[in-house]
């Protein structure tokens, strides 16, 4: 008898053990409140267009548009404001000049017979240069 009451005991707490375990994991909490920024009261319908907003943002595009560095005509003092070109680059720039594109400054066409600037100077300014032409006179 004393067996089966232990038995049972033990079952009983198993039982109780499993259900509180159980029951804790089934616990729901709820997620942190994430603040929503206000509508503003101007805010175009679903169905209407957006131009203004659309014309804005093309104008932002076109005030954020850089002017590029002529590499034929630009002075020493312009070229120095590039990326990784001090006086010696923009020295070795101006020296070599005219160039018939902008990647001459990596060629060996040049008078020198070598780049004028490394790989990696390059690779920082050749956004921000062009190699504009002079038209030729007759």
């Amino acid at each position: 008898m004393k067996t089966i009451s232990t038995l049972t005991a033990l079952l009983a707490s198993a039982l109780i053990g499993f259900a509180g375990s159980t029951l804790a994991q089934k616990v729901e909490t709820k997620p942190a409140s994430v603040p929503v920024a206000p509508v503003p009261a101007t805010a175009p319908a679903k169905n209407e267009p957006v131009k203004a907003d659309a014309k804005a943002k093309v104008e932002t595009k076109a005030e954020a548009k850089v002017e590029l560095i002529d590499i034929n005509s630009a002075n020493k003092k312009a070229l120095m404001v590039l990326p990784g070109i001090g006086e010696a680059y923009a020295a070795a720039i101006i020296k070599n000049r005219p160039y018939s594109g902008k990647d001459d400054l990596m060629t060996a066409s040049n008078k020198s017979k070598k780049a004028i600037v490394p790989e990696k100077t390059y690779d920082g300014i050749k956004d921000l240069i062009i190699a504009k032409q002079t038209p030729k006179k007759k």
